[in-house]
This record gives C-alpha cells, sequence and structure tokens, in this order.
C-alpha cells in the first residue's frame, strides 16, 4: 500500500510538468514541431515502422536478395504527434505514403494543415500536403536521378514553399539540373506553389562536397541561403542571395581553421539574418557561435557562447520583444542533456537550462507561441534503456519548464471563458474589457469619470444597473467557486496645486470614494435575499493611481479614471 501511494504521489509531481514522452517498440524521434490554431501542438518526425511480411519460409541462394526482401518490411515513416494545452497525446498518426521516408521539416497552411518535408531511404525527396486532421492531400516525390537529401522546408510570403537540402553531383551535362556543380554534393532547392506545384529547381555548389541548410526569405522576397561546404584543412559555412527565380545575386563564403556546422538561419523583425552555428575549438569540443547580418552579408554582431560542457544549438527563434530561444544539446563525456538558452537582443545568454536523465536527450526543434512560451521537440532516451523516443516540452522565456495547470487554473479558464459569452456585446463595444485574471473594467467613455469626481453620472448609473443585472445571478450560480467580489476604484496622478505625497493620498481618498458609490448602487438595485449572499462577497478598495493606464510610454489619464470589479476565485 505504501509503494503504491509512493508511486501514486511520484506520477502526480511528475505530471505538473509539461513533457509528453511517447514510449513505443523501436526507436523514434521528433525533428519539427508548430502551434496549430487550437493552440495545440503539432511535431513531426520518425518512426521505425514493422510490415509483416509472408510467413511462408523460402530459401536463398544469394545474401544480397534476402537484404532486399527484409528491406521492404523494415524502416522510417513519418510520424506526426499532437499534443493539446494538458500535455495529453490527441492523435499519434503514421503518415501513410508509397516509401518509408525520414520526415525533416514541418510548416503550417494558412487552413490549418501541414506541409512536410523529408527524404526516402533510396535518395528521392518529397513533400507531402496534409489537412488538418492529417490527411494527406497532395504528395509529390522529387529530385535529382543521383542521391538526395533534404535539410529543411521553408513557407513563403506567397504560401508557397521552399525545400532545400543536397544532391550528389550529376556528371551528365544534359542534366537541366547541372550547373556549377562538379563536387561530391551540392546544394539543391526546389520552389513549389500554394498546390506544391513546381516552379523551379536548381542546384548550386563548388569543386567540394557542399550542403544546403537552411533557407530565409527576405522583406524583399529576395531568398538567403546557409550552406556548408567541406574540403581538406578548411571548413566554410557559405551565405547565397538568390532572386525569386532562383538566380544568384551574391555568394559570400566565411572560411575557418576549425571545423564549424551551420544549423540556422532566420529572418528577423529588423529586417536583418541570424545564424546559428556550432563551432568546434582546437581541442575539438563545441561551442555556440550567433552572427548577425544584414542583406548584403555583412556581418553586424559576432558573438560566442561557452558554456562548461561541449554544446549546439539546432535552432533558434525571436521573440516579439527582439530576444531569442535556441535549443540543441549539451554533452560530457558520456551524457548529452537537452539544452534550451535564453539570449538578450545583443546575443548574450540570459538563461540557460538542461533537461533530460543522464542517458541521451536532445531538442532538435522550437516554436514559440502565441503567450510566449515555447514549445520544443527532439528525442529521450530513458536510462538504461537503448531506444530513443520521441518529446514535446514546454518552456517559459527564461528557460524554465511550464507546468500544468492547476484545478484551481482550469476554474479561472472556465470562468473567464464564461464572462467572455456573457459580455460579449459590451466587451465589442468597448464598453467593458475582460482580463485573464477575471477583472471586468468599466471602460466607455461615458463610464469613466472626470478628474476629482466620485458621483455616479445617469450615464454609468444605466449601464451598471444592465451590468448588474447580468453579473450577480453569475456569481449566485458559481458561489461555490468564487470567494469574493473586489470593486476597485482608480485614479489618474494628477492633483493640481498639491505635493506628490498629498496627492497620492488624496487620489487614495478619492479612488475609494468611487468604489464606495458603485458598491452603494449595487446595493440598493438589490433585494433582501440577494443581499443576504452577495454581502458576504463584496469587498471595496481604492488603488489611487498605483494602476494608471500606461500606453506608449505615457500615462493615459482619461482611462486611468475608472472603476473595476474582480472575481475571486477560490
Amino acid at each position: 500500500m505504501q509503494f503504491f501511494l509512493l508511486l501514486l504521489l511520484l506520477t502526480t509531481l511528475y505530471s505538473k510538468d509539461f513533457s509528453v514522452i511517447l514510449r513505443q517498440p523501436f526507436d523514434a524521434q521528433l525533428f519539427d514541431i508548430t502551434e496549430n490554431y487550437d493552440r495545440t501542438l503539432s511535431a513531426i518526425g520518425v518512426s521505425r515502422h514493422f510490415k509483416h511480411g509472408n510467413s511462408v519460409a523460402q530459401n536463398y541462394t544469394n545474401a544480397f536478395d534476402y537484404l532486399v526482401t527484409t528491406s521492404k518490411k523494415y524502416g522510417l515513416q513519418m510520424n506526426l504527434l499532437q499534443v493539446d494545452n494538458n500535455a495529453t497525446i490527441i492523435h499519434s498518426k503514421i503518415i501513410k505514403l508509397r516509401k518509408f521516408t525520414t520526415t525533416v521539416s514541418l510548416t503550417k497552411t494558412p487552413t490549418d494543415g501541414y506541409f512536410v518535408g523529408g527524404y526516402t531511404k533510396d535518395g528521392l525527396l518529397l513533400i507531402a500536403k496534409l489537412n488538418a486532421h492529417a490527411k494527406v492531400i497532395r504528395s509529390v516525390v522529387f529530385g535529382t536521378k543521383n542521391f538526395n537529401k533534404m535539410s529543411k522546408i521553408v513557407l513563403l510570403h506567397d504560401g508557397g514553399i521552399l525545400a532545400i537540402g543536397s544532391s550528389s553531383t550529376s556528371r551528365d551535362t544534359t542534366n537541366p539540373l547541372f550547373t556549377t556543380g562538379l563536387g561530391k554534393n551540392d546544394v539543391f532547392i526546389t520552389r513549389f506553389d500554394e498546390n506544391l506545384h513546381i516552379l523551379w529547381s536548381k542546384k548550386y555548389g563548388t569543386c567540394y562536397d557542399d550542403i544546403g541548410v537552411d533557407a530565409t526569405e527576405a522583406f524583399d522576397g529576395t531568398l538567403v541561403v546557409l550552406s556548408n561546404t567541406f574540403k581538406k584543412n578548411h571548413h566554410t559555412f557559405s551565405l547565397m542571395r538568390l532572386t525569386q527565380d532562383g538566380d544568384t545575386l551574391w555568394l559570400k563564403n566565411f572560411t575557418t581553421t576549425t571545423l564549424i556546422k551551420p544549423t540556422r538561419i532566420i529572418t528577423l523583425q529588423d529586417t536583418n539574418f541570424l545564424i546559428s552555428l556550432i563551432e568546434y575549438d582546437k581541442k575539438n569540443k563545441e561551442h555556440i557561435r550567433l552572427l548577425k547580418c544584414d542583406l548584403y552579408s555583412n556581418i553586424l554582431l559576432d558573438t560566442r557562447t561557452i558554456l562548461h560542457n561541449a554544446s549546439g544549438l539546432y535552432d533558434i527563434k525571436e521573440f516579439c520583444d527582439g530576444s531569442f530561444m535556441g535549443v540543441g544539446y549539451s554533452k560530457t563525456k558520456n551524457i548529452i542533456h537537452a539544452l534550451a538558452i535564453h539570449f538578450d537582443t545583443t546575443l548574450h545568454k540570459q538563461n540557460s537550462t538542461l533537461y533530460g536523465n543522464s542517458n541521451y536527450n536532445i531538442f532538435y526543434a522550437l516554436s514559440i507561441l502565441h503567450n510566449s512560451q515555447v514549445a520544443v521537440a527532439g528525442v529521450h532516451i530513458d536510462k538504461y534503456s537503448q531506444e530513443k523516443n520521441m518529446w514535446v516540452m514546454k518552456l517559459h522565456k527564461d528557460t524554465t519548464i511550464v507546468k500544468l495547470p492547476t484545478v484551481k487554473t482550469l476554474h479561472v479558464s472556465s470562468l473567464y471563458t464564461q464572462l467572455q459569452k456573457l459580455f460579449a456585446s459590451e466587451i465589442t463595444h468597448h464598453q467593458l474589457t475582460l482580463s485573464e485574471n477575471l477583472t471586468l473594467t468599466l471602460s466607455g467613455k461615458s463610464l469613466l469619470f472626470k478628474a476629482g469626481t466620485y458621483q455616479l453620472t445617469i450615464q454609468q448609473k444605466q449601464f451598471l444597473q444592465r451590468f448588474f443585472h447580468k453579473l450577480i445571478p453569475f456569481l449566485k450560480q458559481h458561489k461555490s467557486d468564487v470567494e469574493a467580489l473586489q470593486v476597485n476604484g482608480h485614479t489618474s496622478t494628477e492633483w493640481k496645486h498639491t505635493s506628490s505625497k498629498k496627492s497620492y493620498l488624496k487620489n487614495m481618498k478619492l479612488s475609494q470614494n468611487r468604489a464606495l458609490n458603485v458598491i452603494k448602487y449595487l446595493i440598493i438595485t438589490q433585494n433582501t435575499k440577494e443581499l443576504s449572499w452577495l454581502s458576504k462577497l463584496l469587498e471595496g478598495d481604492g488603488k489611487s493611481y498605483k494602476e494608471q493606464i500606461i500606453k506608449n510610454h505615457k500615462e493615459e489619464k482619461t482611462r486611468s479614471r475608472r472603476v473595476s470589479f474582480r472575481i475571486i476565485p477560490f
């Protein structure tokens, strides 16, 4: 019994973190993640798939014949994982296509569906368009006649897709895709329209081994491509700017004496670009390097983040405030932890956190969510295990893990949704505002107070009567969930011909009078039966000007002179 209670306690504690690990037979891992329009998460990756073959015994005289038959039974397959806000797996769907496929990239369509990109085991590239239920609408297999590999797909402003990867060099000069590539691999880029029709395919490269890593669209519609070149004793990454038709505008090579691996390029809000690199020192230890450059490849910022352990980033995204979140790995001799880092606007580390047990854990991708939380996807191996598992987490901006909503949080969310519906008309007509902490504020121009006044006007009384007619029955219906109704008065900062200290005290009294007058009016509009329970909920307070309305760093004095109602749940 004690063991059961301990297990239950551990399960409860673990469930407070937004961390989802899908454990299933054979290896599986996630490479990309996005937020759906209903605020759920979708992550794409691969899982090992097994086909049951014919059980009839067969004799083979050649080992290669046997390998061919077994290769048709085992392989990688696209796997789409959907997770809700309670860290519950809604769907884990194998996307059935003609061939087993390695999936590397995911993006949303305007209709809440998906574009997914990857490559097949025999070296062909593949892009599929799915609807919101992950049903395949259209899929396209493409590439050169040589071995091809995809690195990333990018959603473009016109709704189309850019696929970037690499292709083994063709020696056939009659191949229209053969342009400048002479090495082992060349950068291979294909542009599609929104219906997955190919607009153009082109190869770019040197006489060395060139790999297409990532690409992004500039504000003017041109494309900036990040690639890697391997050659003896030199390590080069390159930036290339292309027209919308794939013609080269410029090419910039960055050569280093140590190994360097580019991983991501993104377009920034200021129209510049950020490049994430994994840089190796002379002892072959990985460090994080970030470059900020403009549209003409001029370097604006160049920073190195050197952590105690060897570390690298696989993905990075920008927040609205210009700071960044990066995810990847940090490793010691025998252990790899998943890594999350928050950088400021100058690309310097603010916070970092390691995740995972003492085994093997990596974050491959992140998506910044509508509420500035961060969804991450990757791979996790349990302690004492050898199997890779799909892994989804939610993090805060400071890299700490998001906690699952408690029962009280769920109550507040439910009450908020119901209040939205109840006062939908008033909110739409800007007479009321509703905050997520269940505060209803009178915001209409005729509902605000003039400077220095606290007596209710006719317009205020008429609105409050209609407002109370809705609010009081709502409170009565939910009285088992509501501890108090706070009526708070507010003021602006001004008070003529007085010191700041006296101004605050005078505004405190004024705000208290505003709250008191509203409570008085509420009481006289209710019958004795309603007051018997309502009086137990009512609280009044004056806030003076400590919660003044600020917009663009300036006080909005008229909007600050108001009354608000805050529902306090148990």
